[in-house]
């Protein structure tokens, strides 16, 4: 007899005890996304979805018959239920096939959280930030400009919607940034190739006058391999900080996504006043990392990344330079490890090594999207996503490390992250300064 997946979630709990349970449902709608039934929108304004800067669907948008893509939250917060989930947040990643299903119970005057035939818990959508609401003068959305995301904790300003690792022999194979630029734009919808620094200001004005509860802004975009309107990678993202900090300093919390720099150069990004280096190292087995990440692989290298991200520690201070690891991707085939046991003992290999320098990553958990290289295969089993959560809480704590800073409160029920449940999994830490 073959198990249902309200079965396997159950069994998992018993198995995984020492785990929050809002984790399980957290780590299976990231890992399978989710089925939207919205009958129209709610009467109340909600945060619509953005694709701020990867689709994180498993479905493309032109397979959309509903127009999912239009109406889907960013993120929905999980609430009470026969489990008593305490407040959990999480990306929407749509999926019309998944078991998981958002449908409006008239009952309960409200949306639900189903799961094949069963109520799992309310549904909260995210409220429409006052800014979605404007637009520049220039005409676009201050919502395509600068989204927010993590339940209005972070500004996401993807200023350059591509990457210049391009093609089968350099993007990163889980990566779909490039294919997700290509189907915005098909789809006719807003989506601007590079954000001027003007816009940015604008959109910030906006925020900032509105007084919202953002706290961070992470600056991002592509990977940067020659120059960008005649600017190198770090001359050009450089010019964002600058513009930023110059007008609003200390108003938030500034992030930096870029690639893995030489010191001089994040020197420059220090001096800007960005105060948290995410320098992502995505796998951290040798040969994955170079199977996986080809041009970064063939740019600079798994061993320079690691130099570069282990030399940031004197620039930022070590619990400031944050790597993402992409969960998952270790089983990607036909790359990655046959079995969980081997694929979370490579990335607690990953962990140990960098949490023992002082240095704590942080997961995105791997959706595949359809538009990226690996993006037809399914997910890694949800026992491998369980196991990482307690190695992850266990290294922290064996190196007595703080939940790192710029992502707020850690603790299941005070969690913002919402792509993946390793601040969910970490002790409670409500009200840090370094939040």
């Amino acid at each position: 007899m073959v198990s249902t997946r309200l079965q396997i979630i159950e069994d998992a709990m018993r198995r995984f005890s020492d785990l929050p349970p809002e984790v399980f449902f957290k780590e299976d709608l990231l890992r399978l996304g989710l089925s939207l039934a919205l009958p129209g929108a709610p009467q109340e304004a909600y945060q619509k979805k953005s694709y701020f800067i990867f689709s994180f669907d498993r479905t493309p948008i032109d397979q959309m018959g509903a127009q999912e893509n239009l109406r889907a939250p960013e993120e929905i917060a999980l609430v009470g239920g026969e489990y008593d989930l305490r407040r959990t947040i999480v990306s929407v990643r749509l999926n019309p096939a998944s078991p998981y299903r958002l449908l409006f119970d008239s009952d309960r005057d409200g949306y639900v959280l189903h799961l094949e035939d069963k109520t799992i818990c309310d549904v909260q959508f995210p409220p429409e930030p006052e800014h979605y609401r404007r637009k520049l003068s220039n005409g676009k959305p201050v919502s395509e400009i600068a989204p927010t995301i993590e339940w209005g904790y972070l500004i996401y300003l993807t200023v350059f919607r591509q990457c210049q690792y391009f093609g089968s022999d350099q993007e990163c194979r889980f990566c779909d940034i490039n294919g997700n630029f290509r189907q915005q734009r098909e789809a006719g919808l807003p989506y601007t190739t590079v954000k001027s620094i003007e816009e940015i200001m604008e959109a910030l004005d906006i925020i900032a006058a509105g007084g919202g509860p953002s706290k961070a802004y992470t600056l991002t975009g592509g990977s940067v391999t020659s120059t960008l309107r005649g600017k190198s990678e770090a001359d050009f993202y450089v010019e964002y900080a600058e513009a930023i900090e110059g007008r609003f300093p200390n108003r938030w919390i500034g992030k930096a996504v870029v690639q893995a720099l030489p010191r001089e150069e994040l020197l420059k990004f220090r001096d800007a006043g960005i105060r948290i280096y995410h320098p992502n190292y995505e796998v951290w087995d040798e040969k994955l990392f170079a199977a996986l990440c080809p041009g970064k692989q063939q740019y600079i290298g798994r061993t320079e990344w690691i130099d570069r991200i282990l030399a940031a520690r004197d620039v930022f201070g070590a619990s400031c330079v944050i790597p993402n690891f992409v969960a998952g991707i270790e089983m990607s085939r036909p790359y990655g490890f046959q079995s969980v046991d081997e694929a979370v003992r490579s990335t607690g290999e990953g962990l140990e090594f960098f949490m023992s320098q002082g240095v704590t990553p942080r997961f995105t958990t791997w959706c595949p999207e359809p538009l990226s290289d690996l993006g037809s295969q399914e997910p890694a089993p949800l026992d491998y996503h369980l196991r990482l959560l307690q190695v992850y809480r266990d290294t922290m704590a064996k190196y007595r490390l703080a939940p790192p800073p710029g992502y707020g409160p850690s603790g299941a029920g005070h969690a913002v992250f919402s792509v993946s449940s390793f601040m969910d999994a970490l002790p409670e830490t409500v009200g840090s300064a370094a939040s």
